[in-house]
């Protein structure tokens, strides 16, 4: 034990992870404040340690090996909302429970989070990745992003257009990884705001419900968690396929010349229709966002894929599951046979999701 941090020390990550892999942190401490944040940090660069920052740990992937430097569970909670003529703004410390934080928006009418129910994970890592589903992004309503600059020691704020989002992607995950801690969200909802309904799916499913009426905000969670739920996209502990990180690759974004290429590749073994019904939306720049899931199940790897402990979700091709008593090395493999296979049939080369720590995909 060190004297002026609670460290632990060969702590399994494996338990702080939802895909439930990943060897041991030669030192792990919990942080329940930003002076603590703030020590931990100082902590591990006196000793010219490495940093491990984890929050919820529903988009990680851990090798077995673990990692041999400092891991820093951030987990500050609360939240303070305040009300102006421009909206609700909420800020939320970094280690709240991120579907927590939704579900108190939807129950107060604050709309501008709802499609982004069931979702794992603490509040923390929302702006890293821009987190979105179902035709919402969490760039749509952040303001400012607070957090710990490990360089200088600093206490930093970003705003929206400092964050520089993109499609599941921020400086903070790019330019700037590993630079900063972040300590608090601040996100401004619409009070009496109408549901993002943009989705294709979630379109479907609300007019499956024949409601009668135009769906309200709870109506949009309900389906929401109701659709992840078919998918095993929610924790369920009864359903054998709960041990993932979710989606594991990004929908590739490509140009004109690439979705040829693909709808030629689909022809040129016979798949005609395939080729013409390909699922693709537009993605700006002139460029076009294609369904990695489609392309990995056309490349010939269905649900359920996979022998032993490591596999595709029965219920989702994006999800790659440990389905009891895997290691990070068969996840890891899985996932390198799927990018291989859909590389091999359309050319196309699959951005994985999760953060990688101490492993290469």
């Amino acid at each position: 034990m060190d004297e002026e941090l609670s460290l632990q020390e060969n702590v399994p990550l494996a338990r702080f992870s939802t895909l439930g892999v990943g060897g041991p942190a030669r030192y792990f401490t919990r942080a329940e404040d930003a002076e603590t944040v703030a020590e931990a940090v100082r902590w591990a660069a006196q000793r010219r340690l490495p940093l491990l920052v984890l929050g919820g740990g529903s988009n990680i992937v851990v090798s077995d090996k673990g990692f041999d430097g400092l891991v820093l569970h951030v987990a500050l909670r609360g939240h303070a909302v305040t009300s102006g003529d421009d909206g609700t703004e909420v800020h939320a410390a970094a280690g709240e429970p991120w579907d927590t934080l939704v579900a108190a928006a939807v129950e107060r009418g604050w709309a501008g989070l709802e499609c982004l129910s069931g979702i794992p994970g603490f509040v923390g890592a929302t702006p890293m990745q821009n987190v979105g589903a179902y035709g919402q992004d969490v760039s749509e309503t952040i303001v400012r992003v607070n957090a710990l600059d490990v360089r200088s020691g600093e206490t930093v704020a970003f705003t929206n257009a400092e964050c520089r989002f993109g499609y599941r992607d921020s400086r903070f995950k790019r330019d700037d990884r590993g630079r900063y801690v972040i300590l608090g969200v601040a996100y401004r909802l619409r009070p009496g705001g109408e549901p993002a309904v943009r989705y294709p799916e979630l379109v479907r499913y609300l007019e499956a419900q024949a409601l009668g009426r135009p769906p309200a905000l709870s109506d949009v969670r309900a389906a929401v968690i109701e659709v992840r739920r078919r998918k095993s996209m929610v924790i369920d502990p009864a359903d054998p396929n709960r041990r993932s990180v979710g989606s594991f690759f990004m929908n590739p974004i490509v140009d004109a010349a690439t979705v040829a290429s693909v709808r030629e590749a689909l022809s040129g073994t016979g798949r005609r229709e395939d080729a013409e019904t390909m699922p693709q939306y537009p993605a700006g720049a002139g460029k076009v966002k294609l369904s990695a899931a489609w392309l990995i199940e056309r490349a010939g790897l269905a649900r359920g894929y996979g022998s032993g402990a490591a596999g595709i979700s029965t219920n989702h091709t994006l999800a790659l599951v440990n389905r009891g008593g895997a290691t990070a090395a068969e996840i890891v493999g899985l996932a390198r046979e799927v990018r291989r296979r859909v590389h091999d049939a359309f050319g196309i080369t699959l951005v994985p999701e999760p953060v990688f720590v101490n492993i290469e995909l």
